[in-house]
């Protein structure tokens, strides 16, 4: 019986891992850091509010066994490339340090496609520049996941991110061979990944989106 924590849960992936790691068994408390106060009916969740541009303040309180991170913002959301690398570089790295110093065993972050710290695509190369990073951190087990588009019910309009979805969807019976992993994946399949990934052992750290589809089916 083990203690999570989640950071991102009001995002999509990290809202639907915490609507089902309350009842996995292999979890007894949940830690859940958020920056506003958010009420959970659920005795086994606390929920922590912290300020993350202050996160050393609150790194006593990064203590359990596995930490999900699925912070996540986009360029269009964030502005500027300074804001996005604020979050999906930054704050993720941080997290990671302070949870590793406080002997939390593993490490679940949610990466990108095509992520490469040598790409020219600033997302793709900030996303693969955070993979190296956290590989340098030193953990029993880090796994780095890769997804394709996560689809799922968002809250707010997206038109842009709808119209590639609908597209993704539309070619996926299509996506065959290599070009399976650039599939979109359901988010409730890519959670059941992620949690089965904590609760296994595992020799990888990279999973691409392909292997995450198989993980979360069975």
């Amino acid at each position: 019986m083990k203690t999570a924590l989640i950071f991102g849960s009001t995002g999509l992936v990290g809202n639907t891992l915490l609507r089902r790691i309350v009842d996995n068994p292999h979890y007894r408390h949940i830690e859940l850091f958020t920056r506003r106060n958010v009420r959970i009916k659920n005795l086994n969740v606390e929920v922590r509010q912290i300020d993350f541009d202050q996160l050393e303040e609150s790194a006593e309180l990064i203590k359990g066994d596995d930490c999900f991170c699925c912070l996540g913002t986009t360029m269009h959301k964030a502005g500027t490339r300074e804001a996005f690398r604020k979050v999906d570089f930054n704050m993720v790295v941080k997290i990671a340090g302070i949870a590793s110093r406080n002997g939390v065993r593993t490490f679940i972050v949610i990466s990108s496609l095509g992520a490469n710290s040598s790409s020219s695509n600033f997302y793709l190369r900030t996303k693969g520049e955070m993979e190296e990073a956290i590989q340098k951190i030193p953990f029993e087990k880090i796994c780095i996941l890769r997804p394709s588009i996560i689809t799922g019910k968002r809250s707010g309009f997206r038109l842009g991110e709808n119209i590639g979805i609908l597209f993704a969807k539309i070619l996926s019976p299509l996506m065959l061979g290599p070009l399976k992993k650039y599939k979109p994946i359901k988010t409730k399949v890519l959670v059941k990944a992620m949690m089965k990934l904590a609760n296994t052992n595992q020799k990888k750290t990279i999973f691409e989106s392909n292997e995450l589809q198989e993980l979360g089916r069975v």
